[in-house]
């Protein structure tokens, strides 16, 4: 700490982001991008695998089309718990800390599925990869604390793109093995990507920003010199701080009080979510999360129903289709998220994060709005992958705005905390997508979506503040 304590004597200092930007994005950051990725990429395997063992489970088991169902709500159950579990711990106990029981968990559990006796130990083996798949938010919350505030947004895009690599290459994997080899060996080769994660957790670093939330000034000075020497950048002349001193300067430069709150406990945390300073926040956060998994889970279903004629109302397909032609659908659905990822790319820092949402979300209603009455097979699968791109669109912009938003001190519970809610939308959503279809209830089924999609366009309007090009906070002040 020598370097550091000559600069101290400077009388210059620094905060994180003045020294992320320094050090720009580089080799580090790539590193960093490509272990979140690959977790992200475990989340997105992990919940497209359901499409795929559900009907062999329910052929090999002999199981009610309700248990066939509860394959997949365990598994949204699971990352229910688990999404504000995990938020909690990353925010009092480290974000590297977090990454390895969620890698540990989901591999673990990923793989003994493979080898379940019956029903019963496969739903609780799902349950708990579940419970580990909830620490995704972890990693977005990890990668977006190395990144320059500059291009951030387009940065958090790319990070998203991975979920959808990850979908794409399921469904290839299943096209190949389930046809082959069967649901067991899916089940184990979908693992894999977990097995990496636990792997490479090794190379891992703790977030120089958490460190210095917590007032590790030293270790957090330490990982940004290692980042410096990788991306070979030099760090600002000075000494550097955390944001909780300058504020601290602040105050004792202006006449107003400006108390900083910083809760250690897990229930300190989530009481913070509900803070005045933080509560118009949370509330509209919920709303948009519970927007975007209703309406993205539920496109998925719609376009299952509408395609394979599941929908004993309205014929909009030519036939019923078989198995082979599922994984076709399922791949073919999963492309059309790319171009709402590349729209996402070149909006999130031209436009800004909230009117690109809102935007989103109208244009995802216009291409759902016409199916309150049956369309031809045609464009109906048109209708749906248009709604797709956007609902894509708005799902990312939101994991964007989420962690920007929210104080270092309480991001990943706050996004965890909003990601559970999401995941009570992948259970109820079914229930509009599927039921109220099959039974001949397509108007109503189209119509809460709509209004769904356009709750949650007002409330990303009525978020207090833009994010584009903003500093990130570590603590709230009040």
């Amino acid at each position: 700490m020598a370097p550091q304590k000559q600069e101290e004597e400077d009388g210059f200092v620094y905060t994180v982001d003045e020294a992320l930007t320094a050090l720009g994005f580089g080799k580090f950051q790539y590193l960093v991008l490509g272990y979140a990725g690959l977790g992200s990429m475990v989340d997105a395997v992990e919940v497209m695998i359901l499409s795929f063992i559900g009907p062999a489970l329910k052929s090999q088991w002999g199981l009610s089309s309700t248990q066939e169902t509860l394959i997949t709500t365990v598994v949204f159950a699971g990352m229910l718990i688990g999404a504000s579990f995990w938020g909690i711990v990353s925010d009092n106990y480290g974000r590297r800390k977090s990454l390895l029981i969620v890698a540990i968990v989901t591999t673990v559990c990923a793989f003994l599925s493979s080898f379940s006796p019956n029903y019963i130990s496969l739903l609780i083996l799902r349950m708990l990869v579940g419970t580990g798949l909830g620490g995704g938010p972890v990693y977005g919350s990890w990668f977006l604390e190395f990144v320059p505030s500059r291009n951030r947004g387009i940065w958090m895009v790319i990070y998203s793109t991975f979920w959808t690599i990850g979908t794409i290459l399921e469904a290839l994997l299943a096209m190949i093995i389930m046809p082959r080899l069967g649901w067991r060996w899916l089940l184990a080769l979908s693992s894999i990507p977990s097995f990496a994660a636990l792997f490479l957790y090794s190379f891992t670093v703790e977030s120089p920003r958490y460190l210095c939330a917590e007032g590790r000034i030293s270790d957090a000075y330490d990982i940004l010199s290692k980042i410096a020497v990788v991306n070979q950048k030099k760090l600002p002349p000075g000494m550097l701080v955390s944001d909780q001193v300058m504020e601290l300067n602040e105050e004792l430069l202006e006449p107003r009080a400006n108390k900083i709150f910083n809760f250690k406990t897990g229930l300190s945390s989530s009481l913070m979510l509900l803070s005045p300073k933080l509560l118009r926040i949370t509330l509209l956060m919920w709303v948009v999360y519970f927007g975007n998994s209703f309406s993205y889970y539920g496109i998925i279903l719609l376009t299952s129903q509408f395609s394979t004629g599941e929908n004993k109302c309205f014929s909009v397909a030519s036939h019923v289709k078989n198995d082979t032609s599922l994984y076709t659908d399922v791949f073919i659905t999963s492309l059309a998220e790319l171009p709402g990822l590349l729209i996402s790319a070149l909006v999130v820092e031209k436009v800004g994060r909230k009117v690109s949402m809102a935007l989103m979300y109208v244009l995802g209603s216009l291409f759902l709005f016409p199916l309150v009455v049956p369309q031809n097979e045609v464009l109906t699968t048109a209708l749906l992958f248009g709604a797709r791109i956007w609902v894509i669109g708005t799902f990312t912009l939101a994991g964007v705005y989420c962690p920007e938003i929210y104080p270092t001190s309480v991001r990943a519970t706050g996004c965890g905390v909003a990601s559970a809610v999401g995941r009570i939308a992948g259970m109820v959503s079914p229930i509009v997508a599927v039921q109220l279809v099959r039974g001949c209830h397509q108007m109503a089924a189209i119509i809460l979506f709509e209004v769904v999609l356009i709750l949650s366009a007002i409330s990303v309007l009525l978020f207090p503040l833009e994010t584009k090009g903003r500093e990130l906070v570590d603590h709230v002040s009040l």
